[in-house]
C-alpha cells in the first residue's frame, strides 16, 4: 500500500485518478498555487516511481497517468481497494464515527472501535470533538455513561436527517466509499427511491435541485430501514403543503408501506412532506408558507446593504423575485432545522467575497429581531442570488483600462489608420497621445502602461509593443497579452495602501489589542470614528473574518471611514483569531462611502493574494517597500 507524504497527495492522486486536468484547474481546486502543484506532482511522482507508475503533463489536456510496469501497479489498486475498509485519516475516522452513531441502536464503547480500527483510543477521543460539533448542528447529543460506553440522543427526526446527508456527502466525494455500501439493504432502497422519485417527479409540477433530489432519496431509504427497526418518527405537526407535494409524499409513503410492511403516522407523512417543500425549488412552495415572512427578510437585506454599503438593488425586480423563491423554503428549513449542505461554500467565500460580507451582516442583523438562526450554507446560497444582482448593476472587478503611448512616423493617414484599428480592436486602451519617433527620443520617461510603435524603439522603463500598419496575428496577440495585464491591482496598492499604515509584530499579541492599537491610530488620524473600533469587533463576533492562508481582512459594519485605507499588519508568531485560526497577515480595511464602488477591486485583491499562497512571501518581509514588491510579484503571478 502506498503512503504519501501528506493528505493532498492522497487527494490529488485521487483526483487524477479520475479525471485529467491542467495547472491550473487543479491550483484552483486545492486553493494552491500552480507552482504548489508542480511541487506537488513531483512529490507523487517520485512517491509513485516504485510503483510502476508516473503523471505525465499532456500540453492542451492536463495531468495523466503513465502506467509503465502493469503488474506492480496492479498491485498498488488492490492494496488501496483492500485498505478502504478502515479509516485511516482524521477526516475518514470522523465520517466512520458519525455513521456508528447514527446508525447504532445502542451504546458502545469508543475503545472497541478503536481495537478494530487498529488506532489508540486518545486519538479517537481528539476526533470526537469534531463529531460532537457536527451532531450539534442538527440538535443531537452525545450521552457517555461508565462502564455502559455512549449513545446517541435527539430527535428522531434529526437523526434521519443527519444520516441522509451524510451519506448524500459521502457519495458526493466518492461513489464507491466503503460506508456506501456498509448496509447492502440501505444501498439497494436508495436506488429504488430513486428511480421511484424519477417517474413522481417526471409527471408532477414540483421540481428539486440535484442535492435536493438525492437527499430525498436517501432520505426515504433510511426512514424506511429505521421505521424497520422500530424507530417512528412521534413529533406532531400542523402544517399543511401544496396539493402537487401532498400527491409525492402519498405515492412514496405507499412505497415506504410495502417495504416496512407499516402503517405509517401522520408525523412521518408531514416531515417527509416538510422536507420536500424545503428543497423545492422554482416557486414550488408549501401553500402555508407566510409569504409576508419572506418579503420582510428580502426588503430587510436590501434596504440594509442599500443604507450601510451603498448599493442599491431594492428596484431589481429579478433579483427581488429570485431571493424571495429562495427564502421561502429557507424559512421551511429554518423553522424545522433542516441543514441543507452548500458544497460550493468556499468558492462562493472567495468568487463573491464582498457580497458574501453584505449578506452575513444583513442576515445577522435581521436574526437580531428573530428566533431563526441562519447557518453559514444558507448565507452562501443567498450570497449567490446578490453577488449576481451586484454584476448586473454594478463594476464587480475594478477595470483600471491601460493607457498608451503610440509612436508612428508614417504620416498622419497612417497614424489616423492605426488609431481606428487600435480602437475597433482594443476599445479598452486609452491612447494618450500619438508622436513622432523623435519626440519620443526626447522625453525623459515614459508615464503611460506601454509604448505602441511602429518601429523599434529603446525602452524608457515601459514595454515596446511592434506593430506594423497592418499587423501581423503575432502581433496582434503580443498587443493583447500586453493589454489583458490586470493593472486594478498595483493601482489599489498605491492608492489604499502606505508605509504610515504598515506594522511589523514580531511580539505576541492578542486580536482584541491589535485591533485597539490599529484603530485608535486611524481615530488620531481622523480616518475613523471612535464607532469604528465597536463595529470591527462586532463583525468578527458575527464570523470570523480570516479568509485563508493565515490571511485576515478584519473591517467594519458598513462603510464607516472618512477616508479609505487598508492598515496592514505582518505577524510572523502568528494572532489567535477565534474557532482555533492563526492569522499571520492581517489587513483591517477601512472604506469610505465615496470609494464603496472600488471595495470590490479591494477584495479581489486580498483573494488573488490568498490563491497564489502569498502570506510566507510577505511574511518575509521587514518594510513597507519588500512589502509592496512582494505583493506585486504574487498579483503578477495571479
Amino acid at each position: 500500500m502506498v503512503r504519501f507524504p501528506y493528505k493532498r497527495l492522497a487527494l490529488l492522486y485521487r483526483t487524477l485518478q479520475a479525471e485529467t486536468l491542467p495547472q491550473d484547474e487543479l491550483a484552483r481546486r486545492f486553493s494552491v498555487s500552480t507552482r504548489t502543484v508542480r511541487t506537488d506532482i513531483a512529490a507523487l511522482n517520485e512517491t509513485l516511481l516504485e510503483h510502476g507508475a508516473q503523471f505525465i503533463l499532456q500540453r492542451g489536456e492536463g495531468y495523466v497517468l503513465s502506467i509503465q510496469n502493469e503488474e506492480r501497479f496492479a498491485q498498488l489498486t488492490l492494496s488501496q481497494q483492500s485498505s478502504k475498509a478502515l479509516p485511516r485519516t482524521a477526516g475518514e475516522r470522523v465520517q466512520y464515527l458519525l455513521m456508528s452513531f447514527l446508525t447504532s441502536a445502542y451504546a458502545f464503547k469508543l475503545q472497541d472501535l478503536a481495537d478494530s480500527w487498529y488506532v489508540n483510543r486518545a486519538v479517537l477521543q481528539i476526533d470526537m470533538a469534531e463529531v460532537r460539533s457536527h451532531l450539534a448542528q442538527y440538535q443531537l447529543r452525545i450521552e457517555t455513561r461508565p462502564h455502559y460506553g455512549m449513545k446517541l440522543i435527539g430527535r428522531e427526526s434529526a437523526i434521519r436527517v443527519c444520516l441522509s446527508d451524510l451519506l448524500c456527502q459521502l457519495r458526493r466525494e466518492e461513489a464507491s466509499h466503503p460506508l456506501l455500501a456498509s448496509d447492502p439493504d440501505l444501498a439497494s432502497t436508495s436506488i429504488n427511491f430513486v428511480s421511484t422519485l424519477t417517474r413522481l417527479l417526471a409527471h408532477s409540477t414540483v421540481r428539486l435541485s440535484d442535492d435536493g433530489f438525492h437527499f430525498i432519496s436517501q432520505y426515504c431509504a433510511v426512514a424506511s430501514k429505521r421505521i424497520s427497526d422500530g424507530f417512528p418518527i412521534e413529533e406532531r405537526t400542523k402544517e399543511e403543503v401544496s396539493h402537487d407535494i401532498a400527491a409525492i409524499v402519498s405515492e412514496l409513503v405507499a412505497e415506504l408501506k410495502q417495504i416496512t410492511l407499516c402503517e405509517l403516522s401522520s408525523a412521518e407523512q408531514h416531515f417527509l412532506a416538510i422536507n420536500i417543500a424545503a428543497r423545492s425549488i422554482q416557486g414550488i412552495m408549501p401553500d402555508t408558507i407566510n409569504a409576508d415572512d419572506a418579503e420582510a427578510l428580502v426588503s430587510y437585506i436590501l434596504d440594509y446593504i442599500n443604507r450601510h454599503y451603498h448599493y442599491d438593488l431594492r428596484h431589481d425586480s429579478r433579483l427581488r423575485l429570485d431571493l424571495l423563491t429562495h427564502v421561502k423554503t429557507m424559512i421551511t428549513r429554518l423553522r424545522y432545522q433542516i441543514n441543507l449542505p452548500n458544497p460550493v461554500l468556499t468558492d462562493i467565500k472567495q468568487h463573491y467575497a464582498l457580497a458574501y460580507d453584505f449578506t452575513l451582516s444583513a442576515v445577522s442583523s435581521w436574526a437580531k429581531h428573530t428566533a431563526y438562526q441562519v447557518s453559514e450554507n444558507e448565507i452562501g446560497y443567498l450570497v449567490l442570488h446578490i453577488g449576481v444582482g451586484l454584476e448586473r448593476h454594478y463594476q464587480i472587478a475594478f477595470v483600471c483600462r491601460p493607457q498608451a503611448l503610440l509612436v508612428c512616423d508614417m504620416g498622419n493617414s497612417t497614424t489616423r489608420m492605426i488609431e481606428a484599428m487600435l480602437q475597433r480592436k482594443f476599445p479598452q486602451v486609452l491612447l494618450s497621445k500619438s508622436i513622432s519617433q523623435q519626440d519620443y527620443y526626447a522625453l525623459d520617461g515614459v508615464s503611460d502602461d506601454f509604448v505602441i510603435s511602429t518601429q523599434p524603439l529603446d525602452n524608457k522603463g515601459k514595454p515596446v509593443i511592434v506593430l506594423s500598419p497592418f499587423p501581423t496575428e503575432f502581433q496582434l496577440e503580443q498587443l493583447a497579452k500586453t493589454v489583458e495585464i490586470n493593472r486594478a491591482h498595483p493601482y489599489m496598492l498605491d492608492r489604499y495602501f502606505d508605509a504610515k499604515h504598515f506594522l511589523r509584530i514580531d511580539e505576541p499579541i492578542t486580536q482584541d489589542a491589535l485591533f485597539q492599537r490599529l484603530c485608535a491610530q486611524l481615530e488620531q488620524e481622523g480616518i475613523v470614528n471612535e464607532d469604528f473600533y465597536p463595529s470591527v469587533t462586532e463583525r468578527e463576533a458575527i464570523l470570523s473574518t480570516i479568509q485563508g492562508d493565515g490571511i485576515a481582512v478584519p473591517h467594519s459594519l458598513g462603510l464607516l471611514a472618512k477616508r479609505s485605507v487598508v492598515y496592514t499588519v505582518l505577524a510572523p508568531q502568528g494572532i489567535a483569531w477565534g474557532d482555533g485560526a492563526v492569522a499571520s497577515v492581517i489587513f483591517l480595511l477601512a472604506i469610505s462611502k465615496e470609494d464603496y464602488e472600488e471595495a470590490m477591486a479591494i477584495y479581489d485583491l486580498f483573494i488573488s493574494l490568498i490563491r497564489e499562497c502569498a502570506s510566507a512571501r510577505l511574511l518575509e518581509c521587514a518594510d513597507f517597500a519588500e512589502f509592496k514588491a512582494a505583493a506585486i510579484r504574487s498579483l503578477k503571478a495571479h
